[in-house]
């Protein structure tokens, strides 16, 4: 039976310490709702506190170069439907 290994990010790259994929990967996304299901609220506040991380670690200190798409990737898909 293989070992189930958590999709974890990578920092300051922000990929999957599992998969390569952009953090949070579509594992992780499941794991976090599931971890989650019952404070929508508490998930996103604490994805929006990993946005602002993975801004400061994405940017090095240059707020400018900060990625686009990075609210997407880190809390819109999150929320409520």
């Amino acid at each position: 039976m293989p070992r189930y290994r958590p999709h974890v990010a990578t920092r300051p790259s922000w990929r999957c310490r599992t998969c390569g994929a952009p953090w949070p990967c579509s594992p992780a996304r499941l794991a976090l709702l599931g971890e989650y299901r019952e404070d929508r609220v508490a998930l996103l506040v604490h994805l929006g506190t990993l946005l602002c991380e993975a801004t400061a670690d994405l940017t090095a200190g240059r707020p400018e170069t900060a990625p686009r798409h990075l609210a997407e990737r880190f809390v819109l898909w999150a929320r409520a439907r």
